[in-house]
C-alpha cells in the first residue's frame, strides 16, 4: 500500500446515529473526509485508497486489521445489487452491528440506491442476517418473521445456515439468499453457491477454497506478512474447505475448526451442521475441551434439552464411533458473539466452569 500522503482514520463513536455513519461514510468512500475505523485499530493513518477499516479475529482469535479501498467496497455493492436486480430507491434494512463487514456493507448499497437503511419496524426490499436471527423469526419473533417475509431478499450468511433452516424460511415465505465471504473479499461474494459478478473461485490442493474479485482487501494492516502468506497472484486462500460442482461452491468446513480425539479429527463445523439439520428447532456449539483420556474431549451444548442417544447414534452413524459426542450440557441461552454468531470460546469456558 502507498504511504507517501497517508490519509487520517477517524473512529466510529458508538454515539453516532446510522446517519451520521452514512454520512462519513459517504465521505471516506467519495475521498472526501477520513477513512473509517468501525472498532478499535492499532494506527491513525492509512494509505489515502484505504477508505474502511474493520477488526476481525476471524475463528482463530488472532486479531486482523482488515484495509478496505473505496473501489473494494463498490465493487461488492454493486456486484450484489446486479445479482438481486435491485433498483435506485429501493432500501436496506440495517439488522446486523456496524463493527461487522456485513452491517457496513448494509451501508454502502444503501448509499449505492441513494437511500437512507431503515429498521425492522420499516417495510424494506431488501435485509441481511445471520442464521441465528432467522431462527429466532421462525421461532417466535413475529416482528422480525413479518419484516423478513414483506422483503424481495434477505441476504443469510455470517455462519453455515442448515438445509432444514433455509427451506422452513422460504416456506414460510422468506427469499433466502445464503452468502458466503470473509471481511477480507469486503463480505459475502458467493450468492447461492454461485460466485458475484468478477468472482474467482477455485480449491487448492489441499482443498481450501481460494477467492479473487475487485472486491478484495487492500491487506492487513497489522499483520502484512500474514497477508502475504494467504495471497498469491491475486487470490486469497481462506480457512475453508469446499468443492466446486458445475459452477456452485459447496462448503464443507474449516480447516482450522479441527480438534484431534483419540487421535482421530473431528470436524466442530460438521458436528453443528449434523445436529442442526436432524434439530431445526434448537441451536448447538459444538466445542473441544481438554481430556486426560481423550486429549481433547468433543463436547455438545444446546440451548434446549438433548436427546443424548440419538445424538450418540446420528453422529455415529454419520461420521463412526470417534465423533460421538462425550460429554452435553444445556443453557438458557447459548453464547453468541457481537454479530450473532456462535461463541465456541465463551461456550468452552462455561462448560469448563460447570465441571
Amino acid at each position: 500500500m502507498n504511504e507517501n500522503h497517508p490519509r487520517e482514520v477517524l473512529p466510529i463513536s458508538p454515539e453516532w446515529s446510522i446517519p451520521q455513519v452514512a454520512e462519513a461514510l459517504f465521505r471516506a468512500l467519495s475521498g472526501a473526509g477520513p477513512a473509517l475505523a468501525f472498532a478499535p485499530i492499532s494506527t491513525s493513518s492509512v494509505s489515502p485508497e484505504i477508505a474502511v477499516i474493520i477488526p476481525t479475529s476471524g475463528s482463530t482469535g488472532a486479531p486482523k486489521e482488515v484495509a478496505l479501498s473505496s473501489a473494494a467496497l463498490i465493487a461488492s455493492a454493486r456486484a450484489s445489487h446486479k445479482f438481486l436486480e435491485a433498483k435506485s430507491g429501493e432500501r436496506w434494512s440495517l439488522l446486523l452491528p456496524i463493527n461487522h463487514i456485513a452491517g457496513v456493507n448494509v451501508l454502502v448499497r444503501a448509499l449505492e440506491l441513494g437511500v437512507q437503511p431503515v429498521g425492522v419496524e420499516d417495510d424494506a426490499d431488501y435485509s441481511a442476517i445471520v442464521p441465528t436471527q432467522l431462527h429466532r423469526a421462525l421461532h417466535g419473533d413475529e416482528k422480525l418473521l413479518q419484516h423478513l417475509k414483506n422483503c424481495k431478499a434477505v441476504l443469510v450468511g455470517g455462519a453455515a445456515s442448515s438445509e432444514e433452516l433455509v427451506a422452513d424460511a422460504r416456506a414460510a415465505g422468506i427469499n433466502v439468499i445464503t452468502t458466503y465471504g470473509m471481511s477480507e473479499m469486503s463480505g459475502g461474494c458467493i450468492y447461492n453457491h454461485t460466485p458475484l459478478h468478477g468472482v474467482g473461485v477455485r480449491i487448492s490442493d489441499s482443498g481450501n477454497i481460494q477467492l479473487k474479485g475487485p472486491m478484495m482487501a487492500d491487506g492487513y494492516l497489522n499483520n502484512p506478512e500474514l497477508w502475504s502468506a494467504l495471497t498469491s497472484d491475486g487470490w486469497f486462500t481462506t480457512s475453508d474447505l469446499g468443492e466446486l460442482i458445475d459452477g456452485e461452491l459447496f462448503i464443507h468446513g474449516r480447516s482450522d475448526d479441527q480438534i484431534i480425539s483419540g487421535g482421530e479429527k473431528i470436524s466442530l463445523g460438521a458436528i453443528e451442521n449434523l445436529l442442526r439439520q436432524k434439530f431445526s428447532a434448537q441451536e448447538f456449539i459444538a466445542v473441544g475441551v481438554p481430556d486426560l483420556e481423550w486429549g481433547t474431549k468433543l463436547v455438545v451444548v444446546s440451548n434446549h434439552h438433548i436427546d443424548i442417544e440419538e445424538v450418540r447414534s446420528i453422529t455415529r452413524t454419520k461420521f463412526g464411533a470417534h465423533a460421538v459426542p462425550k460429554d452435553f450440557i444445556t443453557l438458557q441461552e447459548l453464547p453468541l458473539t457481537s454479530i450473532g454468531k456462535p461463541d465456541r470460546t465463551r461456550a468452552r469456558e462455561i462448560y469448563l466452569a460447570h465441571e
